[in-house]
């Protein structure tokens, strides 16, 4: 039986990441998209042993984290990977960037959905590139893909379309009939596709998963995914994720990429990629699980003391994105709640200028520090 990766709260305010280091020790840290879990033991005997053996050289050859993925996408989706069509990367954000660098100049419209990852907004800038937002379109259950603002966006010229699948910080599910239909329209106006599916192992069961480039000629042709293992199995200061192409016409577009992508990769974190994708999925089912009893929880919440804050429920992953307009808290609700209740949401503005009412919360924690977080929030009910 799989051990409870769930952590004792005294254990984790000891860690040294970002999320327990950007704010003063007694706020709660509930923004950064990481699982205040445990590791996976047989990942932890992994790096103890490296650490031991001295084995902390630059990253060769690690078929281990290739032939990984490889398998865990065909048991998981039913996604049959060219292990050829696998490269080492640094992580999903250096992958992006890279490939607008490979592929486009400066000045070339990159098309995102908006309310999205926030550091999508910063690899655009960073290589001169123009964001082209199409908004998603909010509904009672779910945030709707907009067809034909995204035929219209592509007619005018955009060259690349950044798509995040699983969703950030929705998690909403693209369909096949979705993704499809982009790939389609992508092939007409010649934009490239770069799919971003970090979040996908974490699916919830009973919800589909489709990875891009499986959907069809088409998106196998304009695309290509970037992942790995660092949000599934929380080993994101480990650096090492792969890009995946299924086509040669699309490994010959990209052979401008920097061999360095490789060598930028930890080899510690190659290797826990591997033994991820490879030996580490009751690990994950477990997480999965604690995610789900999480999320219900925090309906429960939501329910008995905010019923008429709007939020809507993820299919994959460990964030909720909440309306909270009905409070009326202030101009900037993230900043009063940090000053007066002491726990931090990530501001809706980090994803989008438009979304200056709503709040991103990760539910990947400790019962108590959802309840706080809730309570937090339930401060400012009239």
């Amino acid at each position: 039986m799989t051990k409870s990766p769930l952590t004792d709260l005294t254990s984790l305010k000891q860690r040294t990441s970002s999320k327990w280091r950007r704010f003063a020790p007694d706020v709660l840290p509930m923004h950064v998209a990481e699982m205040d879990y445990d590791i996976a033991e047989n990942i932890k005997d992994l790096l103890l042993a490296k650490v031991s053996n001295s084995d902390l050289g630059y990253t060769g050859p690690v078929p281990e984290a290739i032939d990984g993925f490889v398998s865990f996408a065909a048991k998981r989706w039913g996604w049959h990977v060219d292990p050829k069509q696998v490269r080492l990367s640094t992580d999903v954000g250096v992958s992006a960037v890279e490939i607008f660098r490979a592929l486009g100049n400066p000045g070339d419209k990159v098309v995102i959905n908006s309310p999205v990852y926030s550091s999508f907004y910063g690899w655009i800038e960073e290589v001169g590139f123009a964001v082209h937002d199409v908004p998603l379109i909010a509904n009672e259950h779910d945030w709707d893909l907009d067809l034909k603002g995204l035929e219209a966006a592509f007619s005018s010229g955009a060259k690349f379309y950044l798509i995040c699948h699983p969703h950030n910080p929705l998690g909403k599910l693209f369909t096949r009939d979705e993704l499809a239909q982009i790939a389609e329209l992508a092939k007409k106006y010649d934009v490239f596709v770069i799919s971003d599916e970090i979040h996908a192992p974490l699916t919830f069961s009973g919800q589909e998963f489709v990875p891009y480039l499986s959907v069809s000629d088409a998106a196998k042709e304009t695309g290509v995914c970037i992942t790995a293992a660092s949000k599934s199995w929380n080993l994101a200061g480990l650096k090492a994720s792969v890009i995946v192409t299924d086509s040669h016409k699309v490994v010959e577009k990209l052979h401008k990429l920097p061999a360095a992508l490789h060598w930028r990769s930890g080899i510690l974190g190659a290797f826990a990629m591997g033994e991820a994708f490879s030996k580490s999925t009751d690990w994950l089912d477990a997480a999965i699980e604690l995610n789900r009893k999480s999320l219900d929880l925090f309906m429960d919440l939501m329910a008995k003391h905010l019923p008429n804050v709007k939020y809507w429920v993820p299919k994959a992953g460990y964030l909720v994105w909440l309306d909270v307009s009905s409070l009326k808290i202030s101009e900037n609700p993230a900043l009063t709640i940090i000053d007066e209740q002491r726990v931090s949401f990530v501001p809706g503005v980090d994803h989008g200028k438009n979304y200056g009412q709503y709040l991103r919360i990760n539910f990947a924690c400790h019962p108590e520090s959802l309840e706080k977080a809730v309570m937090a929030l339930a401060a400012y009910a009239k």
